[in-house]
C-alpha cells in the first residue's frame, strides 16, 4: 500500500497566492506547506488507517 497518494486540486487564485506566500515566509515547498495546514487543521494521523 502506498503511503502517500496524490490528487489534483483547483484553488482559486487568489487563494494559490497566499498559499505560495506563506510557503515561501515558512520556508517549505507548498506541498508541504498545504499538508502542514491541513494536519493542523484537522490533527495528525493517529496511525489507524482502518478506522471510520
Amino acid at each position: 500500500m502506498e503511503s502517500e497518494k496524490r490528487i489534483s486540486l483547483r484553488l482559486p487564485a487568489d487563494l494559490h497566492e497566499r498559499l505560495v506566500e506563506r510557503a515561501r515566509t515558512d520556508r517549505r515547498s507548498l506541498n508541504s506547506e498545504i499538508v502542514h495546514l491541513l494536519e493542523a487543521a484537522i490533527g495528525p494521523a493517529d496511525g489507524d488507517a482502518e478506522s471510520p
